[in-house]
């Protein structure tokens, strides 16, 4: 019976206090997973009998109705580990009386291995091959006693890369990263956290004088200057300092260095971050307030940024954003008032004015073109929304105000959204999935997503982010990246989109490569919502493959 089934399998029995093997087949007997069977007949579990999985298997043949019949396993070391998983199911007793079930045995080491492979791809920078952010921010968490983070900035990077080029650029900030790595002690941890930003976490044994220490160290190995195509460069950097207190979260302790460095440009030396001085609380309050006052008055609007089938150059849809223009400041980028959004709660406000002018927009769409368009719009979502809204009955609302079908919609979540409280993302995907909505995973690739999420949540597109897109044609690594990103979406039936096309060479690579859709400067900016139809007329009638 064991040897027609198409996986490793076997009978085990509790015979007294001992497991017995009462059989098994060819392919379970060939797997690394070593129970260390006696040769006899009836084979006995040595190794195992006494420890976790011995446990597992005396629970389950004690009570089966009740007991897990699923565990994770794993055998070997180093570059032989594998890991599978063990299911039970019970069987009726042995001649002699005693209890058996059936074990069938599931290798997962591919599906393992390919999700350590990308979990380490995304907590690594690809150019120098130090830790990213998202990783650094981890070890700030996971750091015990008294540290400092440093945050470093190398001042006027910007006009090397425009007066020698981006390749010229990463050339240097390789070098950068070695003298940097060169100036710390041993237990120091460096990352690069930004375009030309690095951090330090910093083990402090004297107090702040040991963060000031390393950041004069940093400074001194930048005193000598860089060559670089025949030229000698020399490179300024501006250090914020910020000291764990115990009190602040690893990406807030990351913020306040980033603030520590505003006031470290201003009087041009290493500075720690004083909460009292941080006056940027103080414009955070003030754009709070006036975001309120602007959504009350309905003074927001939205823009649509197109998206591109990169096989056929159609327009399938728009990603709404928000635009915020100040009677007195000027146009306020969201990269300032949405994070207030989000701390404030004021998010759920923005959400709702979102989601009901997406409807509404396309509804006029469709009454200027005489027609149900074969349009979408991406409208993003925030872990707040999805925490304190009821997000489906805000989409039904606004589909049912203006007679859109679900499908004329796309909710995107970033992978920290869904990481933070995956039930209830979950649970909230099922809701929206029976509105014939559209989800879509933001961002991906710059979070830690686990693969078991991506299999149970209803997910339909991953959004590849532009910080891999916009590096592919100079750099492999991100190739790859992109490349496996692509080929896991097509394992699970998922479309792709490419965000930040920037060129056409980068229109056409992530078209051989099989991306689906593709959105950027290359194509156009965000519109006004006229603009963005006219775009759509002008590109159905054109037929514009690209561009």
């Amino acid at each position: 019976m064991l040897e027609a089934l198409p996986m490793a399998a076997a009978i085990v029995g509790l015979n007294g206090d001992k497991l017995w093997v009462h059989a098994l087949n060819d392919a379970f007997r060939k797997t690394v997973l070593t129970f260390d069977l006696e040769e006899n007949e009836v084979q006995v579990f040595q190794r195992h009998a006494a420890g976790r999985m011995g446990t597992f298997f005396r629970t389950f043949l004690a009570d089966p109705a009740n007991a897990p019949d699923q565990i994770e396993s794993e055998d070997g070391e180093g570059l032989s580990r594998r890991y599978f998983t063990l299911k039970l199911a019970p069987l009726g007793p042995h001649r002699d009386g005693s209890p058996r079930c059936l074990v069938s045995l599931v290798d997962r080491t591919v599906e393992m291995r390919a999700e350590k492979h990308l979990r380490d791809e995304m907590l690594r920078d690809s150019l120098t091959g130090l830790p990213n952010r998202l990783s650094f921010t981890e070890s700030i968490e996971q750091a015990e006693g008294d540290h400092a983070v440093l945050v470093v900035d190398m001042l006027r990077f910007s006009r090397i890369n425009e007066s020698m080029g981006t390749m010229a650029g990463d050339e240097l900030l390789i070098t950068l990263a070695r003298r940097l790595m060169g100036a710390l002690r041993a237990g120091d941890v460096l990352a690069r956290t930004g375009g030309n930003e690095f951090a330090v976490l910093v083990r402090l044994k004297q107090g702040q004088d040991d963060a000031m220490t390393a950041a004069h160290r940093i400074e001194n190995a930048l005193v000598d200057p860089f060559r670089l195509s025949e030229l000698e460069i020399r490179v300024d950097c501006a250090i914020g300092i910020a000291l764990l207190d115990g009190e602040a979260e690893g990406e807030e302790l990351f913020r306040n260095a980033q603030f520590a460095v505003k006031q470290a440009k201003a009087v041009g030396r290493p500075t720690v971050y004083a909460p009292s001085e941080a006056s940027a609380a103080r414009h955070r309050f003030s754009i709070e307030t006036e975001l309120r006052r602007a959504l009350d008055r309905e003074e927001l609007e939205l823009a649509f940024q197109p998206l591109i089938d990169l096989k056929t150059g159609m327009v399938t849809g728009f990603e709404a954003l928000s635009r915020w223009t100040h009677e007195d400041r000027g146009p306020i980028s969201p990269t300032e008032f949405i994070p207030v959004a989000e701390e404030s709660g004021l998010i759920l406000d923005l959400g709702r004015f979102v989601m009901e002018k997406s409807a509404a927009t396309l509804a006029e769409w469709d009454e200027r073109a005489g027609e149900t368009l074969p349009l979408y719009v991406g409208v993003n979502l925030s872990a707040i929304q999805l925490q304190r809204d009821d997000v489906t009955d805000v989409v039904s609302s606004a589909l049912r105000a203006h007679n859109i079908g679900g499908e004329r919609l796309t909710l995107e979540l970033t992978e920290s959204a869904i990481v933070q409280d995956p039930a209830r993302a979950g649970q909230e995907f099922e809701r929206l999935k029976g509105l014939d909505a559209t989800l879509a995973m933001d961002d991906f690739g710059t979070g830690y997503s686990s693969l078991a999420y991506l299999q149970r949540l209803p997910i339909d597109v991953l959004k590849i982010d532009r910080s891999f897109v916009i590096g592919m044609l100079k750099d492999a690594d991100n190739i790859a990246i992109v490349r496996a990103i692509l080929g896991l979406a097509d394992a699970l039936g998922m479309k792709t989109t490419a965000e930040g096309i920037e060129n056409v060479e980068l229109a056409t690579t992530l078209a051989t490569l099989g991306c689906d859709n593709g959105q950027g400067y290359f194509f156009a900016k965000p519109l006004k919502a006229d603009d963005a139809f006219a775009y759509w007329q002008e590109r159905k009638k054109s037929g514009r493959l690209l561009g």
